[in-house]
């Protein structure tokens, strides 16, 4: 079977001119217009670059933002039509490595600053990097007046970041947890309020951070029901006995202020009342064994 030179000519221009979506090619740009620029990448016709996928914020003068005959790599984002021309973006090149870097930064465990674009149904909208994220009400500090938060620079965490759905839900709350825990050490006095009442102990928030209070630590003699000494959205003072930053959890004790088994069921609120100068006096005496 012979095979001629125009053979072999259109075998090479099918094989050259093959763009696909997602592809990753090098250009100059050759020409402008109104919304956007033709760029040459090897092909039969020229690419084109809308003026929105340029750049991940908008661009005013593009001739000025990409200079003619300079040339960058491209990503095609559309199949060629019937003259063959595909589309191409800098900008999904831009939000490729925006994914990359927040991908890190979550394997690192690292915090991101965002501001806040938006307000839905269920929390706020965000902008990091120019990629849109999404905080839940119930992992902002502010749950009120969301729409106040508008324009606003929040310090957020990772809770999903998946980049094959565009998923990327974030959390203010942790940040500030983690921040809470690291200040917090074993030996000292705390201050917060009850949230939460249990058969096998109370939790309290301590200003973002959840603590627990076990039953087994709230007396040195024998509790026989916590709803009868605890109440939601009471004050409490306490001792942090143990900080688990990788589990997040904090164990509280409010039997080491007592001066005598069972001090703070006969008097809880004198004992709160000095549990300032307790701890003090106390020294290094009050700390677990």
């Amino acid at each position: 079977m012979s095979f001629s030179a125009d053979d072999f000519a259109k075998a090479l221009e099918q094989e050259s001119y093959d763009f696909r979506p997602g592809q990753i090619v090098r250009g100059k740009v050759f020409e402008y217009e109104s919304n956007g620029a033709y760029v040459d990448i090897g092909g039969k016709s020229p690419a084109f670059l809308p003026k929105s996928e340029a750049a991940l914020t908008p661009v005013e003068n593009l001739s000025e933002f990409l200079p003619k005959g300079e040339e960058r790599e491209f990503a095609i984002v559309s199949q060629p039509n019937a003259e063959g021309q595909v589309k191409v973006s800098l900008r999904q090149l831009e939000l490729l490595k925006v994914w990359d870097e927040l991908s890190e930064k979550q394997r690192l465990n690292q915090s991101v600053e965002v501001r806040v674009n938006g307000v839905n149904k269920g929390g706020v909208t965000v902008d990091i990097g120019g990629l849109r994220g999404f905080i839940p009400r119930s992992h902002l500090l502010q749950r009120g007046d969301l729409q106040g938060l508008v324009g606003q620079k929040l310090s957020v965490s990772f809770l999903e970041l998946d980049r094959d759905r565009e998923k990327l839900v974030l959390s203010q709350r942790l940040v500030a947890q983690a921040s809470r825990m690291e200040a917090l050490q074993v030996g000292q006095l705390v201050e917060g309020e009850v949230v939460g009442i249990k058969p096998f102990g109370v939790f309290v928030d301590l200003d973002g951070v959840t603590a627990l209070l076990h039953i087994n630590q709230v007396s040195n003699k024998y509790v026989r029901a916590l709803d009868e000494l605890f109440h939601i959205g009471q004050g409490i003072s306490a001792i942090a006995i143990d900080i688990d930053e990788y589990k997040g959890r904090i164990s509280l004790s409010t039997k080491l202020l007592e001066n005598y088994p069972g001090e703070i069921l006969e008097q809880f609120d004198q004992v709160m009342a000095e549990a300032p100068a307790r701890r003090e006096k106390a020294g290094d005496k009050i700390l677990p064994e």
